[in-house]
């Protein structure tokens, strides 16, 4: 039986990909950073249902320590570092905070695998976020970054990192530069899980309207399940690689929005709308991922379309508020 480590096995990407390699016959092991009661922090793995079937270990990708002796005692075949401060409007807030997790923190585990478990093969959760101000149209493995928040600054320095270690200590070291991905199980300050989140209170009669930041910003978005599975493939590899995962479809945040609305029944129009507050100090316009590399070695392609994704989230979001509501 495989041994899978992960980090952030907590968030979004973390509990599908747990639930993938449970599916596969892996024991999956999950780093946890002991911020809240486990009540809260299980929550997602929770939702899949998965959380009695993985192992929970206390840790914290700042402390190398705990990383090193986590490293040693799992002894995994596979470790994938998802943990991060992930949330780009943050970044501006906590600038050395994300910097010292989603940068430094990523080369801690780096560190700790290298010397505790060289053999295991490394997977680095990079972003599409790295490009930042575009230099090419359709972005892929080739195309320059020009990072434009404090996260982005950060996962860039967690990629170089990741290439370092692959070619100055030979680690089995790949990068997914993933491009956005959402689910059900996203955060409600990320703007899709906003909207959907939003279109159910609207729905339900609970709020009449809902603000945005700036609504012609357009993104690549795809589903997590669909990009966990890539992760997974980038380390059945032969030799580790860098992959852009994509859809290779963009999207304006003023589109999601009718697609989202529409799934109730509502018109957008009507309650949607943008305010200054909420645009960010350097906004990333357009990004467009070409996953054409993906596709042809690792035989990956995004299977679930927008629609289908967004229809999943309204309908998960009015099935929370409906259980809150007094009976």
């Amino acid at each position: 039986m495989p041994t899978a480590l992960i980090t952030g096995i907590t968030g979004q990407d973390g509990a599908y990909l747990a639930g993938l390699l449970l599916d596969k016959g892996y024991r999956v092991v999950g780093l946890m950073r002991r911020s809240a009661s486990a009540d809260v922090i299980g929550e997602r793995l929770r939702w899949l249902g998965i959380i009695d079937r993985v192992e929970l270990r206390d840790g914290n990708l700042t402390d190398l320590s705990s990383l090193i002796r986590i490293v040693a005692d799992v002894a995994p075949d596979e470790v994938y570092n998802l943990a991060a401060q992930s949330f780009v409007a943050a970044s501006w807030q906590q600038p050395l905070l994300t910097g010292t997790v989603t940068g430094i923190g990523a080369a801690n585990m780096l560190e700790a695998v290298r010397i505790a478990r060289p053999q295991a093969r490394f997977y680095q959760a990079s972003s599409s976020e790295m490009y930042g101000l575009i230099q090419e149209k359709v972005q892929n493995e080739r195309t320059p970054f020009y990072p434009r928040s404090p996260y982005a600054v950060a996962k860039l320095y967690a990629h170089w990192m990741t290439v370092n270690y692959r070619e100055s200590f030979g680690l089995h070291a790949s990068s997914g530069i993933l491009f956005n991905h959402e689910s059900p199980l996203r955060g409600i300050e990320f703007v899709t899980r906003k909207v959907t989140d939003g279109v159910a209170r609207i729905s339900l009669g609970l709020a009449k309207e809902l603000s945005l930041g700036n609504l012609d910003a357009t993104r690549d978005w795809g589903h997590a399940r669909d990009y966990v599975r890539g992760m997974w493939l980038m380390l059945q590899q032969e030799t580790p690689d860098d992959y852009v995962l994509a859809t290779g479809r963009t999207t304006s945040i003023r589109e999601l929005c009718r697609i989202a609305f529409s799934c109730a029944g509502l018109n957008y129009l009507d309650h949607v709308v943008s305010s200054a507050s909420l645009m960010r100090p350097a906004e990333v316009d357009v990004l467009l991922g070409d996953a054409s590399k993906a596709r042809d070695r690792l035989g990956w392609v995004a299977e679930t379309s927008l629609e289908t994704m967004i229809a999943e989230m309204v309908e998960a979001d009015l099935a929370r508020h409906r259980a809150r509501l007094p009976r």
